[in-house]
């Protein structure tokens, strides 16, 4: 039996869907800045504050450090800081794993394709159960900036380019498709990342949350 996928990434991996801003509740800038962030390096200059980890512990190690995988997320004390990005992602409905906020410094493109990497999203994640992949809610407003995402690293002609107002959103299997992101600014990015397991609840939110 093989993992669950959404038919809807089956073509290209990566869907956009409707603004966050067109539908959510405001998320002021305190949720985001007052978080607690850990020194974490991935694919940049970058700090983490996770929101949900394997033990609720303030950790960014991957779900399987914990023996476990990349599901079943546990709030840490950073939920009360950002009460309604915790909203978001319960409303969601899918099984959450990994909830963090990333800081990114500004990121040149050159640098950004030095960056491209595949997450390891379903390790230990049993096949009867739905193939984990990312969403990716962009906080701050930076619309010069964008996520690059290629079907092999070193090929260009394969590359394609979301980008990154503030709450553009994207679900991606980051496990299929290398990415990075392009942070064209002065000031950080902030961008709410969360792991969600697919299947039908996730599929009735990409279903309902499709650009008009």
């Amino acid at each position: 039996m093989a993992h669950y996928k959404l038919p809807i990434l089956e073509k290209d991996g990566f869907v956009v869907l409707d603004n966050y801003r067109n539908y959510g509740d405001p998320i002021e800038p305190r949720e985001w800045l007052d978080l607690e962030f850990l020194d974490w390096k991935s694919s940049g200059d970058t700090r983490f504050a996770p929101i949900a980890s394997a033990t609720g512990e303030m950790d960014c190690n991957g779900f399987w450090f914990s023996g476990k995988p990349d599901r079943g997320g546990v709030w840490t004390k950073n939920v009360d800081v950002c009460p309604t990005m915790v909203r978001w992602v319960e409303e969601v409905g899918a099984d959450y794993g990994r909830v963090r906020v990333i800081e990114l410094q500004p990121t040149p493109y050159d640098e950004t394709v030095g960056n491209l990497h595949q997450d390891d999203n379903n390790r230990i994640n049993p096949e009867d159960s739905g193939w984990v992949v990312r969403s990716f809610m962009n906080l701050t407003d930076d619309p010069d900036s964008f996520m690059v995402l290629r079907d092999v690293k070193d090929d260009p002609s394969t590359e394609s380019r979301i980008h990154l107002p503030a709450g553009s959103t994207v679900l991606i299997d980051t496990e299929r498709l290398f990415h990075a992101v392009c942070h064209n600014s002065a000031e950080p990015r902030y961008c709410l990342i969360t792991s969600f397991e697919s299947g039908p609840e996730l599929e009735k939110f990409v279903d309902s949350h499709l650009p008009a």
